[in-house]
């Protein structure tokens, strides 16, 4: 059995997979999903889960080098923001990018897959490109 607090099989087998570069990304309920992306659904309810959990449970598994956040995010500043803020500040993210909340669509284009939460406060998406532990 696992060590690590992580049980979604779906979401462990793709951070599992994960090269560097690689962009796994977390979003709100609302947040469209391209054809192709796999997704990954963990929406229960609205609100179940929420991103700031589903957020650390991932950054139990995966190497993160850097993260990339929509610009309405941090004008609209929905209460996960905070977390996030944090995480960034104690480095557990890496750098910091932010782009139009359009452009992060687009980049969802690019994502190896897309977990969607039960969040739904407007703008909570994030794609986190993966890095290495060497």
């Amino acid at each position: 059995m696992k060590k690590t607090p992580l049980l979604n099989i779906a979401l462990s087998r793709v951070i599992a997979s994960l090269g560097h570069g690689d962009i796994l990304m977390i979003v709100d309920a609302g947040m469209p999903v391209p054809p192709g992306v796999e997704l990954i659904d963990l929406a229960l309810t609205q609100g179940t889960p929420d991103f700031v959990s589903v957020l650390r449970a991932v950054l139990t598994e995966m190497q993160v080098e850097s993260h990339v956040l929509a610009e309405e995010m941090l004008v609209k500043q929905p209460p996960a923001l905070r977390i996030v803020e944090g995480l960034h500040l104690e480095g557990a993210m890496g750098a910091q990018r932010q782009v139009s909340h359009e452009e992060l669509k687009n980049l969802s284009r690019k994502a190896r897959a897309i977990v969607r939460t039960g969040e739904c406060q407007p703008y909570t998406n994030i794609a986190l490109v993966a890095g290495v532990t060497f």
